[in-house]
This record gives C-alpha cells, structure tokens and sequence, in this order.
C-alpha cells in the first residue's frame, strides 16, 4: 500500500489518494519509518477548497517522475490542516518565522523526531519569478540532509528553541483584563488603518473583518462612538455591494483579491459565512438597515441551500474551482462569471442591458478574459451607492417596481447558474464551525422570526452531541458521513461548540443547551488552562506531543480559541453566577490588553468580549408562561438588546434549572423581565418599552 490516504475521512486527503507519491498521513508511523530509512520527512499541509494546493497536485504531486524521486529520498505526509489545526498552526508558525509570510500549500521539511528545517508554500514545476522549481526544492534539501547533516540539526534546534521562546511570551503571567483606555486605542488604531474609500482594513489582499465589526458595533453600543459605527456600516455596506458577495445565491467568498472587494478569492467557507451572517444580523439590529437583513437572511439560506449535510450539521467549504463548460478544464470562478453575451443570450437584450447595469457586468469584464463578477454597487432604481434606511421589499432606497424587477433578474440568473458544473463541496463536519453557524442561526432565526433557522441551528446541535460529543464528555474536531473522525477536538471546538449552545439556550429556553456548554468549558477549565497564569493552550494536556505545545491568542480567519473560549466562560457565568468562570474569562482576555493598541485587527473578537465584560454583561431574566404574548413580547425586546454581550433567559417563576431565573416571581400576576449587571438589579419591568430602553435596544 504505497499510498496510504484511501481510508481517511478527510475529502483533501482523498484528493491526493491516486497520486504516485507515497503519501502517508499524520502519525507516528510515518516518522518511523523516516528514522527507519534515515530520510527526512516532507510535510505538505492544504485544505480541500485550497485553490494553490489544487494547482501544486496537479503539476507536482501527479508527475511520476518527481513522485518517484520524492518516494526514493523522502518520507511524504500530507495533512488536512482543517483536520489537525495543531499540527498546522504550529509549523506555520515556523513558516511565518523564517520566511515572513505564510499560505497554502504549506511546504516544510523535518527530521524523523519532527522538527523542521526548511519551509515554503507554493513550489512551480519550473524555476520562475525568482521561485526554485519544487524539483530543485527537493534536489537542495536532500543534498543538505546527505552532506550537512551537523548544519540541518543545528538549524532545526535553533528554529525549536526559537518557537519555544514565542510561546513563552503568553505564559509569562497574567494581565489585567482590557479596560477603557485600551479599548479607545483599539478604536483608534482602527481609525488609522481604516479605508475610508473602500470600507475594510488594509490593503489588497482584503479579507471580511467579521470580528472587527463585531467590536465596534459593541463599543458603539456602550460608548456611543459615531466612528466605531461608521466604519462597522461602511465596511459592511462595501462587502456586501462588492463581489466578495455572492450577488445571486447569497453567503461570501473566502477574501478579495483587489483593495476594493470586486474580485474574489471564489471558495466559500463555513466559518466565514458563519461569522458574517451574525455580523450583519447585529449590523441590522444597531441600524435597521434593509441592506443588512436582506444580506444576513440571504446568508443564511445560502448555508442551508448549499453547506446543509444530509445528517444536519454544515459542511466546511465549496471550492474556488470549477468546470470551465467553454474549455472543458476546470477554472477558478467558472460558476460564478458572467459575460455580456451570456446575459443577452438568457435574458433578451432589454433585461440583459438592465442586468448589466445592476451588476456592473462590462465588455471588458471585471475578472479574467472579459468575465465579470457580479456587483450590485446601487439599489435598484438608484443610479448612486445606496442608503441604509430601511424601505420597501427589504430594499434600501428605489421603488418597490425596480426592486420586483431586479428580484426577477436575479431569480433567472440564479436558475440558470445552476445548471452549470458547481464547484466541488468539502463535505467534512468540523465541529468548532458548526458551533459558529449554531449561534448565527439559532440568533438569525430568533430575531427575523425564521423559526427554520432555528430548527436547523437545533439539528446541526444534535449531530454534535450525536457523532462529536465522546462518552467521557470530549469533542472529536471532525466527522463525515455521520462518521466520526479519530482527530481529538482543539479549544476553538469546545468553545465554539459552547457558544453555539449558549445561543440555543438564550432563544428556545431549553435548559439541556445551557448544560452542556457547562460540561464543554468545564473541559476548558480542566484541560486547556495555565492554572499560573490563566493562558489557553489551543490544545488539552493530554494531546499528542508535538514539537511545542500550540497557543495563540490571535484571530486568524475565525476567532481564537483563547477569546472564543473567554467569550463563552463570561455569558455561562453570566447566566450562572459562577465565580470561578467568570474569573477564568478574565484571566484569559488579559492578553487583550496587552494587544489592543497594538494590533486590534487581529484581537477582534477579544476586543468584543472585553466591551461585554466592561459593560457587565447584562443579565435578563424574564420569567412568564411560555405560550402567553407578553412573554413573547418581553422575550423579543431582550434578544433584540444591542447591550454588549447582554445574556437573556427565559422561563417560569421558580425555574430552578438555571440560576439567572431563581427568586424571580411575576409581577401582579403578568410576566416580567429583571435586568442586573455589575451584582446589581432594575426594578422589575412588564413593559417590553421599558426593557427595550434600558438595553439600548434600537430596533423593534
């Protein structure tokens, strides 16, 4: 069995299972058997949806020539890194060191005892723009291994006890949690690296700030900064007008290419959908914005449509590639471009010309060889950018006439994209992206009155508890086909998972929810915590050993699982009184502090749960009959809170299941809602006005 990746659950692994290269995938044995050989090891880590990976498959890994060379001289493990994010993160970590930047495919070279000694990403089949050919990748690193084995060792200690020197850096001790002056330099920084033509952060390439947006929708809940919600709303607007944003069927590819969001890097992941759907639910709730509800409604419905697995749960990721029907070869972006011709072809000439205006489809086209990809930079009938007010049909701004005809156009053109070959589907659970889609839809459905929604946040739960949640109470990261993966589950699972649960709770008021995110953090506390210093580790005490013990408390495309996980630990102990998780959540965002000026890009949703500490969080409680309206009505007003990081629970006087609910009788017989926060409580109130005003509620 020379190649071994035929059993693996992981579609990526699959991909690579015909190829003549020897593959072995992640284990002890495949360092063995390098030690056994006395070769060094190539490890080359992707994901399924990973466009680059295709193309370095395609030109390398399928060439019999070269595989045969890298089988005579190597041992070869290829990794899922959506699979082991612990073995990824660490040797990217090592990439970024030694070389300043990182990606996928990730190329690095280690000893038989795992340590690395020389990196890449992308390697071409032939030398070009100052790139060795993978070739003569190979040919160096062999030669170096065979006649400067003393100067490869050296080189791997040096880089082992460098990464060890990084790690150290968050376990030093413990800061104090962020507090107001850090978080206006947050905000400040923010506004320097903010662009104001284009929305986002940065230049190209721009990735969707989801976080960010987060923080500041919350720092303007609390302080009232004009600025924080400007450029919450600007970025949003942009993101969803441009072609990150699919203009047909809904949900956001992975980045822009370009500084101005037109053209995307085309696959579609869960855990950037995930986040954006909550993104914009909240953009929706600070504003009103019709644009916001639309885009937050169309999101989700594009993860039920498109990412819903048959068991219930949401799969990882569509691919950027597709079959191209002109060339018959496949082609970044071949599903979703369009060109002039195509338009006149399905439309007609009339409602081609509109179409063409609506999405800004041009002869000269906005992407490859005269192709376009679908912007939508005006409101039907405005011939400007649009509002943000809300108006009619969902719309935000031109008449409900252009709005039913733009409707119609997108109908036909999404009809008749589907019938083109659609990108492959990486079809793999993971746990901790699941957890994101369960908040965004459990709130999604709650709060847009989508009960669907809602049922299906509860389903994709079900499958965790199901195929994820082991009998001793542990997280598998993955699974496929309702079968579970054998990859222990990182921090970002559970806390993940948690969160997903804890918004469960907060809209169908079943206790179980709650209950098991108290099982997922006591874990946290158990297995992933500095007891000293009170730093999360991204992977339990009892994980394999890698060459360093992976810890970052960084956003990268989805929160950390340190602020993540932080997050979680404040709204349970909100809802719980606990002492001991409350105290655990601060510990752990006094890494924020120390981050927030600095680099407030890449702490975003710490940042968001340091504005929830700071503001309390708020503790609702209302407590009524479930079928009566004034429950209901009270029920609504809390969850539509804009209050940072406000906890809402639900359920009849004297509930005893959850700690937020006990000593909460009616008020003259009619339901009733208690706010506390800081050890403090309101008066009681039966006037969902009331409730609404002392959360800073903008919406009804």
């Amino acid at each position: 069995m020379p190649n071994r990746l035929a059993d693996a659950t992981s579609p990526y692994l699959l991909q690579h299972a015909d190829n003549p290269v020897h593959w072995w995938p992640w284990g002890p044995e495949a360092f063995e058997e390098a030690r056994r050989r006395g070769v060094p090891v190539l490890l080359s880590v992707g994901y399924a949806a990973c466009h680059w990976c295709h193309v370095m498959a395609h030109e390398s890994f399928e060439d019999a020539g070269l595989a045969g060379y890298l089988n005579e001289r190597f041992v070869a493990v290829k990794v899922d890194r959506e699979e082991r994010p612990d073995v990824d993160a660490v040797y990217m970590e090592a990439v970024q060191a030694a070389t300043g930047q990182g990606g996928w495919p990730m190329t690095v070279f280690l000893t038989p005892d795992k340590e690395p000694f020389y990196f890449g990403t992308y390697f071409p089949p032939q030398p070009r723009h100052g790139m060795p050919s993978f070739r003569q990748v190979l040919e160096g690193v062999d030669a170096a291994w065979r006649d400067r084995r003393e100067e490869v060792a050296e080189v791997a200690g040096r880089i082992r006890a460098d990464l060890a020197e990084r790690a150290a850096v968050y376990s030093a001790g413990a800061h104090n949690p962020p507090g107001e002056a850090d978080l206006h330099q947050a905000l400040v920084t923010l506004s320097r690296e903010f662009d104001q033509a284009r929305g986002g952060f940065g230049g190209a390439p721009k990735f969707p700030p989801a976080m960010v947006v987060e923080f500041l929708l919350r720092h303007h809940a609390r302080t009232g900064s004009e600025a924080a919600l400007e450029m919450a709303v600007r970025t949003g607007e942009a993101m969803a007008r441009g072609g990150i944003h699919d203009q047909l069927g809904g949900g956001f590819a992975r980045y822009s290419v370009d500084a101005g969001w037109v053209v995307p890097h085309f696959e579609k992941m869960l855990y950037d959908n995930a986040l954006l759907l909550r993104a914009y639910l909240h953009l929706w709730r600070a504003t009103g914005s019709g644009l916001a509800r639309r885009v937050a409604l169309s999101t989700a419905d594009f993860l039920l449509r498109e990412l819903r697995t048959p068991e219930g749960a949401f799969a990882s990721a569509l691919d950027a590639d597709s079959l191209d029907e002109e060339t018959g070869r496949s082609a970044e972006g071949a599903y979703y471009v369009w060109e002039p011709g195509q338009l006149v072809d399905l439309l007609g000439p009339a409602d081609a010309a509109t179409a063409a205006r609506l999405f800004t489809v041009t002869a000269e086209g906005t992407f490859e060889h005269g192709t376009s990809v679908l912007q939508l930079l005006a409101e039907p009938g405005e011939s400007t950018g649009g509002s943000t007010g809300e108006s009619t049909e969902g719309s935000t701004g031109g008449s409900s006439e252009d709005f039913a005809e733009y409707e119609a156009i997108r109908a036909r053109l999404l009809q008749a994209r589907a019938a083109r070959p659609a990108p492959a589907r990486d079809d793999k659970v993971v746990a901790a992206w699941n957890g994101l889609a369960i908040a965004a839809l459990a709130e999604t459905g709650a709060l847009l009155e989508r009960p669907d929604l809602v049922e299906a946040a509860e389903r994709a739960a079900d499958l965790l508890l199901a195929v994820h949640l082991t009998s001793d109470g542990r997280l598998l990261r993955t699974s496929r086909d309702g079968r579970a993966g054998a990859n222990a589950g990182v921090l970002e699972d559970y806390a993940d998972t948690a969160e997903g649960f804890l918004a469960l709770y907060a809209v169908t008021g079943e206790a179980e929810w709650l209950q098991l995110a108290g099982g997922l953090l006591d874990t946290v506390l158990k297995h992933f915590t500095d007891e000293a210093s009170g730093a999360l580790y991204d992977t339990a005490d009892d994980a394999e050993e890698l060459i360093r013990r992976p810890q970052d408390p960084t956003d990268n495309a989805t929160p950390s699982g340190w602020t993540a996980a932080a997050g979680a630990l404040l709204t349970y102990a909100a809802y719980t009184g606990s002492d001991r998780h409350r105290t655990a959540a601060e510990r752990a965002l006094g890494v924020v502090g120390a981050l927030a000026g600095r680099a407030p890009r890449f702490i975003g949703w710490g940042l968001a749960v340091a504005e929830a500490l700071l503001d309390g969080p708020r503790e609702v409680a209302v407590v009524g009959a479930p079928g009566d309206p004034a429950t209901g009505a009270l029920r609504r007003a809390a969850l539509l809170a804009t209050a940072p990081g406000a906890v809402v629970a639900v359920g009849r006087p004297g509930e005893a299941e959850v700690p937020l609910l006990a000593d909460r009788p009616l008020v003259d017989g009619a339901p009733t809602a208690y706010v506390c926060r800081h050890f403090a409580c309101d008066a009681p109130t039966t006037d969902p006005a009331a409730l609404a005003a002392r959360l800073g509620v903008a919406v009804g």
